[in-house]
């Protein structure tokens, strides 16, 4: 299956159901989740039927849906009790994903001067996002493009330079608010791609107000921001309005707090994901993030749900 050519909404559904009977046969995590749930593979037919194994068993469990070598392990900046982990068992096709989404949305990575502020990332090992702003780096034509940890004075140094090429900064919320204090700058066609919380440095604030500071801080209207995570293989790009939009194979779903079996195509609420590019492990995960679907298809990410509600979610499995 080549999850990165979906030619129709039916074509999602068809490869996503045969994605789930694979996993469901060949991930023993995903199947005990399933059998759990009494859900039969083959009374499986739309997507609202297959179910979205909870995103906290990847710190208790190893979960795969293949015999082969692993080849990276990523984990999680473990910010919220306990460290996440993905083990790829093809690192290529992690690669193609990344590569094939950031071009959808932004076009050739090599046109692009790429500047990685994301010091928490580099520092914990094991990070997919820094292996993916790694490779943009590598794959850039210029020689500007690089990491930087807290060196600001060389950062500001570089953005005054490569103020007149297309510059991406890709960084973590915390390092960019105390860059912006530190070194504000004024550079109009910049585009930062901010990732990540605060990952206990600040005070988290909305994204609203976060787009607002940067934007005074590094004198651009180009503030996006990008939402992935260590579970999984794509990720989705928020443009304008802090709407975030998935490549064609990655689809969000909303699920209701309350009675986390129950999904929409809209409404507020838990978020989940079709990943169909998570062929290694799990493609469908149920998030510990709330947000709004529109109708439009694309969405919000406004928080996360509470401790309380997720070990509710969870007991109903460990208790078995």
């Amino acid at each position: 299956m080549n999850p990165f050519k979906i030619k129709s909404e039916l074509d999602f559904k068809l490869k996503a159901i045969a994605l789930f009977n694979k996993q469901f046969n060949n991930n023993l995590v995903y199947n005990q989740y399933c059998k759990l749930l009494k859900i039969k593979s083959t009374e499986v037919k739309e997507l609202k039927h297959i179910p979205f194994l909870p995103i906290q068993f990847f710190k208790t469990r190893k979960i795969v849906s293949n015999k082969n070598n692993v080849s990276h392990i990523f984990k999680s900046s473990g910010t919220g009790g306990g460290k996440s982990t993905n083990y790829v068992s093809n690192i290529d096709n992690y690669i193609k994903s990344f590569r094939t989404c950031f071009e959808l949305f932004y076009g050739p990575i090599k046109n692009y001067v790429f500047l990685g502020l994301l010091p928490s990332y580099i520092e914990q090992k094991n990070s997919s996002l820094a292996f993916m702003v790694n490779n943009f780096i590598k794959t850039s034509n210029h020689n500007e493009s690089e990491f930087y940890l807290d060196d600001y004075k060389k950062l500001f140094s570089v953005l005054k330079k490569t103020s007149n090429k297309k510059i991406i900064l890709f960084g973590v919320s915390y390092a960019l608010l105390d860059f912006a204090k530190k070194h504000p700058i004024k550079i109009k066609d910049l585009i930062i791609i901010e990732t990540g919380g605060m990952k206990g440095r600040k005070k988290e604030i909305t994204r609203s107000e976060l787009h607002l500071k940067l934007n005074k801080g590094f004198g651009t209207k180009h503030i996006h921001s990008e939402y992935g995570m260590t579970e999984l293989f794509s990720q989705a790009y928020a443009l304008k309005n802090g709407k975030f939009q998935n490549p064609p194979w990655m689809k969000t779903l909303i699920r209701n707090i309350n009675n986390p079996l129950m999904v929409s195509n809209s409404g507020k609420g838990a978020i989940n994901i079709i990943d169909l590019a998570n062929e290694h492990s799990c493609a469908f995960i149920a998030t510990d993030d709330i947000g709004e679907l529109f109708k439009n298809k694309s969405y919000t990410v406004s928080g996360r749900i509470s401790e309380s509600e997720i070990r509710g979610c969870n007991l109903m499995f460990n208790n078995n």
